[in-house]
């Protein structure tokens, strides 16, 4: 009830479950865009009034128009929790209610201490199980921590018209941020043979750079301008292959699309062991 206002009808209800199949997502989602208005023509695509959803709503899911969730219970993992939550009042203000159930403790306490929780629960989102100084982190997240450490350090080098004075690999703030990596690296695994790894990578690096410096006819930036002239150090993550100085602008730059083309076509020679079932029927 909306005192002041006309009353609206809810009869577009959907869902977004693994009940779902893939094809119909994009149109449910299609629906979510439409926004609402009082009277709609007889071929027009309706918008949804309410959406019955599991935690695939909880990424990747950016509609403005979403102004109200209600969270049946208090999600396991509070990263879940905020992701979730942060699909409402995008554009304009929202409102989240979560319902709690009284017979769970883990509600309960979620309950007693709702204030401070959610004044704080980004202290308590969970770590990430990512391998310290592995080699697919290390390609994605090395070169933007030496290029953040030697910017850092030293304030000539810290403007963006600042990548050029890097001219050679041995300048002073280079080395710094070099040895304060790998012996990072040192104290966290505690293994010479990642500590050499990280130390010949950040060596390539900051030979690419100084060689990049060098060439003549342009500016070097750690990102390009419109003046023609700059050329960024620092390259955005496309459908090209990464390299060097290849940085993620965004936590979701992890890979680029895969396209999988499915074939049906029957294979004839089949594998050399029998399959599970199979085994079971031939013991009987």
């Amino acid at each position: 009830v909306r005192p002041g206002l006309a009353q609206r009808s809810v009869s577009q209800v959907d869902e977004l479950t693994s009940r779902v199949s893939n094809k119909e997502i994009p149109r449910k989602l299609d629906r979510l865009e439409v926004a609402y208005k009082a009277s709609w023509e007889k071929e027009e695509m309706r918008s949804l009034d309410v959406v019955l959803a599991t935690n695939m709503l909880s990424v990747g899911v950016d509609v403005d128009r979403l102004g109200l969730m209600v969270v049946n219970g208090q999600p396991k993992a509070t990263a879940e929790y905020i992701q979730a939550t942060s699909r409402i009042g995008r554009a304009f203000p929202g409102l989240v209610c979560t319902v709690f159930g009284w017979a769970r403790p883990r509600d309960l306490s979620h309950y007693e201490t709702f204030e401070h929780y959610h004044a704080t629960f980004y202290e308590h989102v969970e770590a990430q199980s990512v391998t310290p100084f592995s080699p697919r982190a290390l390609d994605r997240g090395l070169t933007g921590v030496l290029v953040s450490l030697v910017r850092l350090d030293d304030h000539e080098l810290n403007p963006n018209e600042g990548a050029a004075r890097l001219t050679s690999s041995s300048h002073p703030s280079a080395m710094r941020a070099r040895q304060i990596l790998t012996e990072r690296a040192w104290q966290v695994s505690d293994t010479k043979e990642i500590r050499d790894r990280i130390d010949d990578m950040i060596a390539t690096r900051l030979d690419v750079w100084a060689a990049e410096s060098a060439v003549g006819g342009r500016k070097l930036g750690y990102e390009g301008s419109r003046d023609g002239v700059t050329v960024p150090l620092l390259k955005r993550p496309d459908e090209q292959a990464w390299g060097e100085f290849t940085v993620p602008m965004s936590m979701r730059e992890v890979e680029p699309d895969v396209r999988l083309v499915m074939s049906l076509e029957r294979v004839e020679c089949g594998p050399s062991w029998p399959y599970r079932c199979q085994r079971e029927e031939a013991g009987r």
